[in-house]
């Protein structure tokens, strides 16, 4: 099957209902234990990417990641161009919700034509690596000021087999009340649809916003790879 009809085959009512009430959905399996192995197989490699990152060296944590270059992987590029469509109804009922009058379009093409416009040219997917006593700080992926609300992270390797510890965090900053903290469990081959930065949230007195970080907590042992699908491009 293809990774567009995977995409379509998902069940967006629920992953849509549950980034509403909580900013954070599961998407179920997305990429086959072969896909994943061949997505983590390029990291050693230097072509294909545009710049590498030691996370120790700029205080967000402790391992790496890599910036794919342009062309992307037709995989990436596939993920990316099918999970947009899908999150832009999200994106845009969270604008509305907030009373922002942006709207996104409605395919992934138009949106880069916009980061383009606005300077913002440089790919944001990213393949991340992590051994053991490595972590990621909380922290949202903001890459200049077109931003799209949404972004998915998609587990490589196999809990309990290829590493442990190493779990995905969220956590969300609620106005006048303490931060609220919640891990979501993945298998290999599984995404995480997750907010950017923040959120509408239902209040007494009306929609208030809510800011949201997300980061990985320690890996105890082994090795832990990533797929991080970014929508807007960066400056």
């Amino acid at each position: 099957m293809t990774i567009e009809r995977r995409i379509t085959a998902l069940d967006w009512p629920r992953i849509a209902g549950e980034l509403n009430a909580h900013g954070a959905a599961t998407t179920g399996p997305l990429l086959t234990p072969g896909e994943c192995a061949e997505l983590a197989a390029l990291y050693p490699g230097e072509s294909g990417f545009r710049s590498r990152i030691v996370m120790a060296r700029h205080g967000f944590g402790r391992g790496e990641y890599k910036y794919f270059a342009q062309p992307l992987p037709p995989l990436v590029a596939g993920l990316r161009a099918a999970l947009y469509p899908r999150l832009v109804p999200v994106a845009n009922a969270w604008n509305e919700a907030l009373g922002t009058p942006r709207r996104f379009p409605a395919e992934l093409a138009a949106f880069t034509a916009e980061c383009h416009a606005a300077g913002q040219t440089r790919p944001t997917p990213l393949l991340l690596r992590y051994g053991p006593g490595d972590y990621n700080c909380l922290h949202q992926d903001l890459y200049g000021e077109t931003i799209f609300p949404l972004q998915v992270a998609i587990l490589l390797s196999e809990p309990g087999r290829d590493f442990e510890g190493g779990e995905f965090v969220l956590t969300e900053q609620r106005p006048r009340m303490q931060s609220r903290a919640e891990v979501v469990p993945l298998r290999q081959g599984e995404g995480v649809a997750f907010a950017v930065h923040h959120r509408p949230v239902q209040g007494t007195r009306g929609t208030y916003r809510v800011m949201l970080r997300h980061g990985v907590s320690r890996i105890r042992t082994g090795e832990r790879f990533t797929l991080g699908i970014i929508f807007h491009d960066a400056r």
